[in-house]
Formats: structure tokens, C-alpha cells, sequence
């Protein structure tokens, strides 16, 4: 564990010193060429020097603490045996604008059964304040509504611990669906059976799965109808058990649609309904399913509702400034 000591702090400067007690970890954790410490300089406005296993961080006291706390989570999430690459970096300076750090990278991380999801090709960690409150809440609630932009990991994070319950025997059936808003009368004049029509609306959801499970395991799966990914019209009429359903792009249902789709959930089965209330495609976007469902059922017991902002998206970091200036010509 790296040792803290704090040189000097005067008003609002300060210069804060990092001791690393395994050196091995420290390629990784300053990145090719110091690629990651230029990052969080450039990010939070201080400025790294780092000598042998010690690390000096000099600038205003907030940011100079806010670096600190970074470097910090990123060496204890080499020392768990993660990765860290700059999309890592990225997703934890976004966290140390967020309050409670040292509660999300010191404690709630270094708990695995809480805050982890593991499957077949990879070990998934929150990103982002919310991810820790959406992890928690996936491996918890039988139901779930996640809301925000994307690239806040809400459907990627639903579809790993659908993967995590299926391999685990938590659940039989992983289903995977979406609304094909662009369906309608253009469904007609697409080639191939109705499988070859809709799967270009549910080629995110494969892209996840690809992402979970070895191709040769996705590609058995389906085939045994142990994973089935299907347009919510094809839910019509089913019940669910023992199953983790995931409906993506929920802002583009009607509430008709979604009290259908909900009402399918069954006995022993989990349900993630993932959406951004921002971004409804429907003819009259008043109308969204999703708005009236979690108008009609927050609050109710056993169903969660997780909303991510901006702050929380862990793609490129131009993508969240995107979401901003969106989101703030819409307020």
C-alpha cells in the first residue's frame, strides 16, 4: 500500500508526496512514456514528478489532493491484478470530481462480492460513482431501471451480470431485447427472414455478449435458446421464469408496450430496463414507456432506479463534454 505524506500546504497550493512500496507496479500505473500522469496533469491542473517509487504532486490543494486520490485507486487497482490503461485513468479522475471518493476507490472496490462482476473473459469494476450504485443494485434488486446519456455502461454493465448469473446457474436464460423504432413499414423492404431484419437494431447487444463470452460460447448459446435476443414484440404473450431480462433503449416504447414487457417477469428471474429520456425517437416523444413506467413505479418495493448523468460517461472524454452541451441547450 503506498505511504502519504503531505510536505507543505500553503492556503490553497500544496505540494503532496507519494511513496509506492511495490515498484514493479509503477510502469503500469505512469502509463508509456509517463502517458498517464500527463493525463491527469493535463485533467486536474497539477503538476507530477516522480522519482524512483515516489511521486510528488504539486498545484492547488483540491486538485493536488484530487491527483493524489487517482494515482492512488489506480495503484490499488493494479495491485488487485486489474488493468489500467488511459480509459481507466479517464473514468477515475471523473470519479474524484464526485463526492466520497475514498469510500468508492478505498473501501466499496476493495469488496468484491459488492461491487464486481466476473465472467468468462473479464473482471468488471465500476468506472464511476454511479456504476458502484448501478453494480450494487444489479446484484441486489429484482428489478432495475438505469437512465441516463450513453456511454454510462448502463446496458454493457446489465448484460455482464446477466453473463455472470447465466455461467454461475443464478439464472437459465439470458433475453436480451429492444424496440425497433425504425421498424414499422421499413422492416418490409429489408432482405432476408425477420431474424436478418431486426438483428442490425440488436447488434449493440451482441457486441456486449462478444465482449462477456468467448464467440464459440455466444454462437452455442443462442443456437440452445439459452441466450435469445429478440424485438420486444417478441415478448408478447410469454412469461419469464428463471430468466435475466434486459430491455434496452426503453425510452423508445409506448406505455402500452411497457406494461407488456413488464408484466412478462416471472418467477425466480431478474430485470434490467435500460433507457435515455433524452433521446426518444418516437413520433410524439411524450409518449415514452419509459417516462411513464418510472413515473408510475419509483418507489416501489423491490424496484430500483439508477439515473447517470454525464459525469458518469467512460468513453472518450470529448463524448461527455458532448452530453453536456446537449443536455444543457435541452434545459
Amino acid at each position: 500500500m503506498a505511504k502519504r505524506a503531505e510536505d507543505a500546504a500553503v492556503e490553497q497550493h500544496a505540494r503532496l508526496e507519494l511513496e509506492f512500496d511495490q515498484p514493479f507496479l509503477l510502469g503500469p500505473l505512469f502509463g508509456e512514456y509517463d502517458r498517464h500522469l500527463v493525463i491527469i496533469e493535463d485533467r486536474l491542473g497539477v503538476n507530477i514528478a516522480a522519482r524512483g517509487n515516489r511521486v510528488q504532486i504539486e498545484g492547488d490543494a483540491d486538485a493536488s489532493a484530487r491527483a493524489r486520490e487517482v494515482l492512488l485507486g489506480l495503484y490499488e487497482r493494479l495491485d488487485r491484478g486489474q488493468d489500467v490503461d488511459a480509459e481507466a485513468v479517464e473514468a477515475v479522475i471523473g470519479m474524484a470530481n464526485q463526492p466520497a471518493l475514498d469510500g468508492i476507490i478505498d473501501k466499496e472496490v476493495a469488496d468484491p462480492p459488492k461491487v464486481l462482476i466476473r465472467t468468462r473473459k473479464k473482471t468488471i469494476a465500476p468506472r464511476s460513482a454511479n456504476q458502484t450504485v448501478y453494480m450494487k443494485a444489479l446484484a441486489r434488486d429484482e428489478m432495475i431501471f438505469a437512465l441516463g446519456p450513453a456511454g454510462t455502461g448502463k446496458t454493457y454493465l446489465a448484460v455482464a451480470q446477466a453473463v455472470s448469473m447465466l455461467i454461475t446457474g443464478a439464472v437459465e436464460r439470458l433475453i436480451l431485447s429492444r424496440p425497433a423504432v425504425e421498424a414499422g413499414e421499413r422492416l418490409g423492404f429489408l432482405p432476408g427472414d425477420m431474424k436478418e431484419k431486426v438483428d442490425p437494431y440488436l447488434r449493440p447487444l451482441y457486441d456486449a455478449l462478444y465482449d462477456m463470452l468467448p464467440a464459440e460460447q455466444v454462437e452455442r448459446r443462442i443456437a440452445s435458446g439459452e441466450i435469445e435476443i429478440a424485438p420486444i414484440a417478441f415478448m408478447r404473450g410469454r412469461t419469464l421464469n428463471d430468466a435475466f431480462i434486459i430491455l434496452d433503449e426503453a425510452q423508445n416504447t409506448t406505455p402500452a408496450q411497457m406494461k407488456m414487457f413488464l408484466t412478462r417477469f416471472g418467477m425466480r428471474s431478474r430485470m434490467v430496463i435500460c433507457g435515455d429520456p433524452m433521446q426518444v425517437d418516437l413520433p410524439d416523444p411524450g409518449a415514452s414507456g419509459l417516462a411513464d413506467a418510472v413515473g408510475k413505479l419509483e418507489g416501489v418495493e423491490g424496484i430500483a432506479t439508477v439515473r447517470f448523468t454525464a459525469t458518469d460517461v467512460v468513453r472518450h472524454p470529448l463524448v461527455g463534454r458532448i452530453v453536456e452541451a446537449y443536455e444543457g441547450q435541452q434545459g
